[in-house]
């Protein structure tokens, strides 16, 4: 196949996004597809170009508003003839946050008439949206954490929710600018934090507990895995940085909890409407609650991402799981 491998793009997840695209490529082209590199925010890349972006690795924090914005600032538009991309059989998305995985870009293939590995525009939109996600869940029957939208006082807070919470923006990924706030006099600087990234702001129920994702390939949910951080969150630098955190696939945990959390997954994949694959994230109390935290339409995908994780740990390598993303784009 012709594959438009697109990555890079203009969010705050650039650079975890090229991480993925520098496992990707190489692992398409190792199974003798013709891939065309693409960086959404300068257009198809040289040989060269190629090289040295793809050498560059995951910063332990995210790119400052500064870099960002000089990107966005010297970005191309967003069209097929920009990308250069009208003839190949598949696109396949390496982006993460943004207009990556938000459904613009999405809208646009839809509108080129290409076919493209991950969720529709629709779906990709809502589960960007962590508050209609939420929605989505509850109507579904998905257990997740209680929530506010900002703005909220403190005292509306410490009623409904309790302290800690978390504060994060509503359509962000990676956990950039979130915050876990402990009392009343930390929310109006954290939700200030968030406003940087979106300007919708959400103010979620701090669940204590173990972490837990759950990856669904081809309508199936894959084992579960534990993530244990040093700190109480799994933020950025826990996500990106080799040794940071430690990934557990198959999660220690009877089959019965495992089965009743991949059922809640499942479900979760289904109210977002999500594609071909996904990723589901989980934190369970220690009296046994499981709570899902969001569904992710573009997880991670290097090859020590938590999804192809779960996919290895099925039997699935790195290659064969690209594959089967792509093959499920254009049937």
């Amino acid at each position: 196949m012709k594959i438009a491998v697109l990555f890079g793009g203009t969010s705050e997840e650039r650079d975890v996004s090229i991480a993925s695209a520098a496992q990707i490529i190489p692992a398409l082209r190792s199974l003798g597809h013709e891939v065309f590199s693409v960086d959404t925010a300068t257009g198809q890349l040289s040989g060269t170009d190629e090289m040295r972006l793809l050498q560059a690795g995951v910063a332990p924090e995210p790119p400052s508003t500064s870099v960002i914005a000089d990107v966005r600032g010297r970005a191309i538009a967003l069209s097929a003839e920009a990308f250069n991309i009208r003839d190949v059989d598949v696109v396949f998305l390496a982006l993460h946050g943004g207009a990556g995985e938000d459904g613009r870009i999405q809208a646009m293939l839809d509108l080129a008439g290409l076919a493209y590995t991950g969720s529709n525009h629709i779906a990709s939109a809502v589960a960007m949206d962590k508050d209609l996600s939420k929605q989505l869940f509850r109507a579904a029957g998905v257990p997740t954490p209680d929530w506010l939208m900002a703005p909220a006082s403190s005292d509306e807070v410490a009623q409904k929710l309790g302290w800690p919470v978390v504060v994060k923006p509503s359509k962000q990924g990676s956990t950039v600018g979130l915050s876990v706030v402990r009392e009343a006099s930390e929310l109006a600087k954290a939700i200030e934090l968030a406003m940087n990234y979106d300007d919708e702001v959400m103010i979620e129920k701090f669940i204590p507990g173990r972490e837990f994702t759950v990856g669904i390939l081809d309508g199936r949910a894959l084992l579960v895995g534990e993530i244990i951080v040093p700190n109480e969150i799994f933020d950025y630098h826990a996500k990106y940085q080799v040794g940071a955190a430690s990934e557990i696939f198959p999660a220690n945990i009877s089959e019965t909890d495992a089965a009743a959390m991949q059922e809640i997954a499942l479900r979760a994949h289904a109210a977002l409407k999500l594609g071909v694959y996904s990723r589901i994230d989980f934190r369970v109390e220690d009296n046994g609650a499981v709570w899902c935290l969001e569904g992710n339409s573009l997880p991670g995908m290097t090859a020590n991402s938590l999804l192809p994780q779960a996919a290895r740990a099925a039997g699935i390598e790195f290659p064969e799981l690209l594959e089967r993303i792509c093959r499920g784009a254009v049937t």
